[in-house]
């Protein structure tokens, strides 16, 4: 599809070799905009210039910006794997995935010294230390160094415990020795050959051979135990029963699978998210997921690629064999890759697929909490398709009728924009042209009204009308979005209560929804909350007509002074009976006595 005039560019492709290695894009100004790894460099890279290859927007974008092709030629394809994970994180180029993770992980270092201390660092230093991590979960980290310093007492200090140095009684035990956490080698009550042998179990136990650990102690336990050597018989077990508590609580999968790595993936439209278990002896002993984004549309199969190479090479992996979701083209020596069917390896898979769509729904919680209109979006994406309306419902109105047995009848229409309650744009209707309990007419009257003085006022229409009721007060609706020439031009439903069943014009089924699903959330919401509006409406109007037919028809007295009396008074007959001073404490002088005298002009 795309062939380069770069003469420069040309005599590169002819001279690629077919070695495995890595590729480097740079454009006109002699920027890396584009780092990939290869099988075979010539075929790969000739793939981006080929007549007869589809290729996406992105990757043309990319593809026109070339203006210079390095490559570096490996020994293996895991060689070139690595080296394209660090010069990606070196350089970033523009059209590279991104990992969006990058932290500092902690790692649990053995001290390349006499005597070797065991803490945690972040710091990586060549001088020959053993480093056992990094830790993607600091608490994990720091219950192992507990679990280490009750089993075995070593030294914290940072003198330098040379032959030389205790020969001379340079150094004096501290309080750490005669509180039992040190064994004292600063004063030669401890041979290196001691020391160093629990420095060896300690690496089994960071090595996750814990299982092989135990079963050396047993034995150990045992021999005291023969030798009548029961009190160290009694601290070994001691020893056994700490490990086995610990080993309890990691995430044993099964005894017959030993150092594996697991894989998966799960893919969005922008972003990719790959966890990582690392398995030894049948336990999980680290976890990690990496969050990745897309720059060139990348296939599932690229993404899961380049992760393999970096969480293998942040967490020191040197398992032979992977556990994988699908195939991939990659091959790595020594390496086998398990696509898992049935059994324990595919419940191992499983487990980690749960754990890839657990932290892509927190970070998706994150998102949102960051960026609320991106919340928004989704949800108002997610109602479109939901209701299958014509277009995001940013604009919903709800309409509720209130009345009993005919009486006050009421109606509200409740806003809600973004899907979050307008209050200001929430209005109340008293029904003007229906006698008696009528929801149908209510209805028809409401819609009428209310949209006919939007059209008059040249107010924007909403994308969804919401009637709380079913197919009959979705039908009187339409009778009056009829007259005003709005049927079809603003989408409506009907939703009915008892099985929050969604009515359509002209469909006699109605769409259930899932009771979990974020757009029935929505519906649910704007109706309980029309449902409330009114209710408040239609309390207020029928107390003012009870008091109005006792108290109101006194010239001079109000609504709220009507109120106050009954308030106090607590009915009609005390007022009656109550004297002038009485009224004129609670109204003022001159509406008490007005109270007053109308009560006294009425026969008893």
């Amino acid at each position: 599809m795309i062939n380069s005039n770069n003469d420069n560019i040309s005599r590169i492709l002819q001279s690629l070799p077919s070695n495995p290695g890595i590729y480097q894009y740079f454009n006109k100004d002699g920027i890396i905009i584009y780092i990939g790894k290869a099988k075979n460099l010539k075929k790969r890279v000739h793939s981006y210039f080929n007549k007869d290859q589809t290729l996406n927007g992105k990757t043309l974008a990319l593809v026109k910006n070339i203006e210079d092709i390095r490559f570096i030629i490996t020994e293996t394809e895991l060689d070139a794997l690595l080296l394209e994970n660090n010069l990606i994180k070196k350089h970033q180029p523009r059209y590279n995935i991104l990992l969006k993770d990058d932290k500092t992980y902690p790692w649990i270092c053995i001290k390349n010294e006499v005597f070797p201390r065991v803490f945690p660092t972040r710091n990586l230093i060549k001088d020959g230390s053993q480093y056992f991590g990094p830790y993607a979960n600091v608490k994990m980290m720091y219950a192992v160094l507990d679990l280490i310093k009750q089993l075995f007492k070593l030294r914290n200090c940072n003198l330098n415990l040379s032959e030389q140095n205790i020969s001379k009684n340079k150094f004096k035990v501290c309080l750490e020795y005669h509180i039992g956490n040190c064994s004292g080698p600063c004063e030669a009550f401890q041979s290196t050959s001691e020391y160093n042998a629990i420095i060896s179990e300690i690496r089994e136990i960071l090595k996750g051979n814990i299982t092989s650990f135990l079963k050396h102690l047993k034995e150990m336990m045992q021999e005291y135990a023969d030798n009548y050597e029961f009190e160290k018989a009694q601290l070994i077990k001691d020893k056994i029963a700490m490990l086995e508590t610990y080993q309890s609580k990691s995430a044993v999968v099964s005894p017959t699978i030993n150092n594996v790595d697991v894989f998966s993936i799960s893919i969005e439209e922008e972003f990719g998210y790959v966890n990582f278990l690392k398995v030894v002896n049948g336990a999980i002993i680290q976890g990690h997921t990496i969050e990745l984004k897309k720059k060139l549309d990348e296939s599932p199969e690229q993404l899961l690629e380049l992760a393999i190479g970096e969480l293998r090479q942040r967490f020191n992996s040197n398992a032979r064999e992977i556990i994988i979701p699908f195939e991939l083209e990659m091959e790595l020596p020594g390496i086998t890759f398990t696509i898992p069917i049935r059994g324990e390896k595919k419940t191992l898979l499983e487990l980690s697929e749960r754990n890839t769509k657990y932290y892509q729904l927190e970070k998706k919680k994150q998102t949102e909490l960051v960026d609320p209109e991106r919340h928004t979006k989704r949800i108002m994406e997610q109602m479109k398709k939901d209701l299958r309306l014509t277009e995001q419902p940013r604009h919903i109105e709800c309409f509720d009728n209130s009345n009993i047995q005919g009486a006050y009848p009421v109606a509200a229409c409740v806003v809600f924009k973004d899907g979050k309650p307008s209050k200001k744009d929430y209005r109340h209707f008293n029904i003007k042209t229906v006698e008696g309990p009528n929801d149908f007419a209510s209805m028809e009257e409401v819609i009428y009204r209310r949209y006919k003085r939007v059209l008059e006022q040249n107010e924007p229409l909403p994308q969804l009308i919401v009637i709380d009721g079913g197919k009959g007060q979705l039908s009187s609706a339409l009778i009056s979005l009829e007259k005003l020439g709005l049927r079809g031009k603003v989408g409506i439903i009907g939703i009915a209560k008892k099985l929050e069943e969604i009515y359509y014009p002209g469909d006699s089924l109605p769409l259930y929804l899932d009771k979990k699903s974020e757009s029935l959330k929505v519906i649910q919401h704007i109706r309980n909350e029309a449902h409330r509006f009114g209710i408040t409406h239609h309390r207020s109007r029928r107390e003012k007509g009870t008091i109005k037919s006792e108290l109101t028809e006194i010239k001079g007295i109000s609504h709220e002074s009507a109120q106050k009396l009954l308030l106090k008074f607590k009915s009609v007959k005390r007022i009656r009976e109550c004297k002038l001073e009485e009224l004129q404490e609670t109204l003022g002088k001159a509406k008490g006595s007005l109270v007053f005298d109308y009560f006294k002009a009425i026969p008893a």
